[in-house]
């Protein structure tokens, strides 16, 4: 089920153009990636913040 050839994913590809037209699908491939960004984004957590957080706190020398 993990094993999609070149004419497989052209079948797919044919038939998402087929549904949702060909103006839609920068729409929706801009929506899934933001999706899947948000979707790492939680799954590290608040990581980030605490490292932003200890970057201002710590004093820059000049």
């Amino acid at each position: 089920m993990g094993n999609f050839g070149f004419l497989e994913i052209m079948i797919i590809l044919f038939v998402v153009i087929l549904l949702f037209g060909a103006r839609r699908i920068p729409e929706l491939a801009k929506g899934l990636g933001e999706g899947i960004r948000n979707f790492k984004t939680g799954m590290r957590g608040d990581e980030k913040e605490k490292l932003e957080e200890r970057r201002e706190e710590t004093p820059r020398s000049a």
